[in-house]
């Protein structure tokens, strides 16, 4: 699945990869290597006058629901998207693209969990797909929250989880952002596992296991 990532490229850098401004809460965003549920992201989204970068809360709160506090899934799976009813609305007019430079997987060893750093194999900055809602109640501060999308994991990271989140590729960012794009054929098309060449992964410290570790150590390859 997707539980942690990270982001460590400038979010000047970020903004000009995804041709996106920058709103004013992410200017001071520094390098986080191990970001976790709860926490605000930074998130690509299509605005009323292009593309912007913003902050979003990462674990989907519907529209509809009654309040903030019960269920936030944080992953939501590529096959039932389009049935469920806490995403489909969503993934046909509320797609995004949570920027990342690696995430994290685990493999049991026996007794114990040995994580992994996934990214691309020319170090770039990349999109993880995802979806995104607004949610307003009357005495309560309104939450745009956000939620990645996984699939079926190709034969790199089959030896260390059977899914991995769906990587959005650059020449489909702009139809993956787009709302008017409702086709569920052409949605579905954009959420296939990248090719195993593609990406890169390596062991490193069970350091990473805590989410309060957040250094640069924790994407140094360790022996497994």
């Amino acid at each position: 699945m997707c539980g942690r990532y990270e982001l460590h490229t400038p979010v000047e850098e970020v903004a000009r990869e995804f041709d996106a401004m920058l709103t004013d809460e992410l200017r001071d965003y520094g390098a986080h290597y191990n970001i976790a549920p709860s926490l605000r992201v930074p998130v690509v989204r299509e605005g009323r006058h292009g593309r912007v970068l913003e902050a979003m809360t990462w674990g989907l709160v519907p529209s509809w629901s009654k309040n903030a506090k019960g269920n936030k899934p944080v992953n939501a799976r590529a096959e039932t998207l389009f049935d469920k009813p806490m995403f489909r609305n969503a993934i046909l007019r509320r797609r995004c693209l949570l920027p990342a430079n690696g995430y994290y997987e685990w493999r049991q060893d026996g007794a114990r969990k040995q994580p992994f750093w996934v990214g691309m194999t020319d170090g770039s900055v990349f999109g993880l797909a995802g979806i995104w809602e607004y949610w307003r109640q009357e005495g309560h501060d309104p939450l745009i929250t956000c939620a990645v999308i996984v699939t079926d994991a190709n034969e790199l990271l089959q030896p260390i989880h059977d899914r991995m989140p769906v990587i959005v590729r650059r020449e489909d960012y702009a139809r993956w952002l787009d709302p008017t794009l409702t086709d569920q054929a052409a949605i579905a098309r954009m959420m296939r596992p990248v090719p195993a060449n593609m990406l890169c992964v390596y062991p490193i410290s069970p350091r990473v296991n805590n989410a309060r570790n957040d250094d640069a150590q924790l994407i140094e390859p360790q022996h497994a």
